[in-house]
């Protein structure tokens, strides 16, 4: 059982930091890798971090240098590091894991203000 629950999102000046976090249920978190992705008003859902049960980190490229992805394993929670925001990064942000990678959290809203 992996659930998903985001929590951290919020309004924010630009050039400040957010961490958001993803809470999942049960005791499997630690087998499965855990995504991070976002989607603006009129744009695709796109990727922005991954981190697998091992510790291995992925970014899309609109966010290296800025956000860090971590997990907590024995507290079955996952964590995005968000640094140097700037406006685009403005979007509801989700989190994603599973035995098939199959289960979203339903999303926390950031803001960047200009």
């Amino acid at each position: 059982q992996v659930p998903l629950v985001e929590s951290g999102g919020g309004l924010v000046q630009a050039g400040g930091s957010l961490r958001l976090s993803c809470a999942a249920s049960g005791s499997t978190f630690s087998l499965y890798t855990l995504g991070w992705y976002r989607q603006a008003p009129g744009k695709q859902r796109e990727f922005v971090a991954s981190i697998s049960p091992s510790g291995a980190t992925n970014y899309g490229d609109s966010v290296k240098g800025r956000f860090a992805i971590d997990r907590d394993n024995a507290k079955n929670t996952g964590y995005l590091q968000m640094n140097s925001l700037k406006p685009e990064d403005t979007a509801v942000y989700y989190c994603r894991s599973g035995p098939a990678y199959n289960y979203w959290g339903q999303g926390t809203q950031v803001t960047v203000s200009s």
